[in-house]
C-alpha cells in the first residue's frame, strides 16, 4: 500500500467515526515519520500493528486497519472496540509483547454468535 492510500484509509477512518480526528492527526505525523524512515536500510524491526476482522460465513474482511507501530496505545484500543464482550482479554499484556518485539499473529479470536473472527498482528 503506497503512502497516499494509506493517507486516504486514514482519513476515510476519521470520516467514518473509527477514529478521532486527533487520533487521525496522530496516524498521519506517525506515517509521515515512518515515510522518512522508510529511506533507510530495511531492519527485522516490526513497523506495522494490523486489526483484520472477518466474516466468517461469507470470507469477506469487514474491517482491515493497518496503523504504524508507533501508535500502538491508539491500535489496541481500536481492536478492543471488535472484539466480543465477553472475552476476557488482557490489553497491557499484548502491548508488553508488541514492546518487547513479538512479531505474527499475537491475537486470534473467533466470535461464534456474530460469526467473525478478529486477528491482530505486528509486521
Amino acid at each position: 500500500m503506497g503512502l497516499h492510500e494509506e493517507r486516504m484509509q486514514i482519513l476515510q477512518m476519521i470520516q467514518d467515526g473509527q477514529i478521532s480526528a486527533s487520533g487521525g492527526a496522530k496516524l498521519l505525523a506517525a506515517l509521515k515519520t515512518g515515510s522518512q524512515a522508510s529511506d533507510a536500510p530495511e531492519c527485522a524491526e516490526p513497523r506495522w500493528f494490523r486489526v483484520r476482522v472477518t466474516d466468517q460465513r461469507t470470507g469477506k474482511t469487514k474491517v482491515n486497519v493497518n496503523l504504524p507501530l508507533a501508535l500502538v496505545d491508539v491500535g489496541i484500543k481500536m481492536g478492543a472496540r471488535f472484539l466480543p464482550e465477553d472475552e476476557d482479554v488482557d490489553f497491557d499484556e499484548i502491548a508488553a509483547a508488541i514492546r518487547s518485539g513479538t512479531q505474527g499473529k499475537i491475537m486470534d479470536i473467533l466470535d461464534e454468535e456474530d460469526e467473525e473472527r478478529v486477528e491482530i498482528f505486528v509486521e
